[in-house]
């Protein structure tokens, strides 16, 4: 049941990341196509979206919280 339960947990995981890194390049590409109003401009809200995603990236901790919440599979905690 452990093992069943540890790889729902990693799929979970894997997905949550997935939609996060989309939802950064869609919004990326929003700025990009509709906001900037030059090459410069472009140039920054292209680079920085993804730079900011990625710095302001949520914790494991935070993770674990909204998987668990949505989907109710928790990280199994082992102790040998």
């Amino acid at each position: 049941m452990t093992v069943n339960k540890d790889k729902k947990y990693i799929y979970y995981t894997k997905l949550a990341w997935a939609i996060y890194s989309l939802l950064a390049l869609v919004l990326a590409c929003l700025l990009v196509l509709f906001v900037a109003q030059d090459n410069e401009e472009r140039f920054f809200y292209g680079f920085m979206t993804v730079a900011s995603a990625y710095v302001f990236r949520p914790t494991e901790k935070v993770v674990s919280k909204l998987i668990y919440k949505f989907t109710g599979v928790s990280q199994a905690t082992e102790k040998e």
